[in-house]
């Protein structure tokens, strides 16, 4: 995924305490068939300046106790949901309040940012933002940028979470995009492989293969290879120690 160019613009007022205003740019997609086109506009909006924290998420389950522990359905998600926490309303050692909640669904990351009157941020916007690091616009282009990147992939998931802040500020103003936890997107399965050999042709076939770089826009991407794997690999339900999210909202 590239950015291929961005107009910076500066707006003064009107955004959302805790978010960012992410200019209008281009998002060019690793992989593309003959429906999907080479570049994607993505329109300026409001993307958080950080990951969602416990303590944040903790307010949320207070509000809505369909969401506790205790009560989720296992449609919504599994039996992994908020297990570091220590009970249904108490955190605990292992989920510090500004740490960036884990172990959530995709299905409560949805209605966590419906109850902030936001969204989750598109794969385009998500992607977009990630690729700007904090001394480029276009952060893919710089190897050790990427290299940092998968660095952090080959690393276990700690224990214990470190606070939010605690990785790089790209050029937006945006924190963690890297470094900290893997982050839901609203159409994380926009690209899905089904697991049957018969069925999984064409794109979807070729991201999980030797050969997919043939087919991607920056072969030397391994990063990007890896969310795409990473997010085929999800269903609406799991949760893992390492998955979190951050909202995103419409600017005017």
């Amino acid at each position: 995924m590239f950015l291929l160019y961005v107009v910076v613009v500066n707006v003064v007022g009107n955004t959302p305490e805790g978010m960012i205003r992410i200019p209008f740019g281009v998002y060019k997609p690793l992989y593309k068939d003959d429906s999907l086109a080479s570049s994607i506009p993505v329109q300026s909006f409001f993307l958080d300046a950080t990951p969602v924290t416990n303590r944040e998420y903790l307010l949320f389950v207070k509000a809505n106790p369909q969401w506790k522990r205790s009560s989720v359905k296992r449609l919504f998600a599994d039996s992994a949901y908020l297990q570091h926490w220590q009970s249904d309303e108490t955190l605990g050692n292992n989920a510090p309040e500004k740490s960036p909640v884990v172990c959530v669904s995709w299905y409560a990351a949805k209605a966590y940012c419906a109850w902030k009157g936001k969204r989750l941020p598109t794969v385009a916007e998500w992607e977009y933002v990630a690729s700007v690091s904090e001394n480029t616009i276009d952060g893919y282009s710089d190897p050790a940028f990427l290299k940092r990147i998968l660095e952090w992939y080959s690393k276990p998931t700690p224990h214990v979470l470190p606070v939010i802040k605690t990785t790089s500020k790209n050029m937006f103003g945006v924190y963690d995009m890297h470094g900290l936890i893997w982050e839901w997107t609203s159409d994380f399965n926009s690209i899905l492989v089904s697991g049957e050999s018969r069925g999984d042709t064409g794109l979807e076939r070729d991201l999980f293969c030797g050969s997919g770089s043939l087919r991607s826009s920056d072969f030397k991407n391994y990063a990007a290879f890896m969310r795409y794997a990473f997010r085929g690999s999800l269903s609406a339900n799991y949760t893992t120690a390492s998955l979190g999210f951050r909202c995103a909202k419409d600017a005017p």
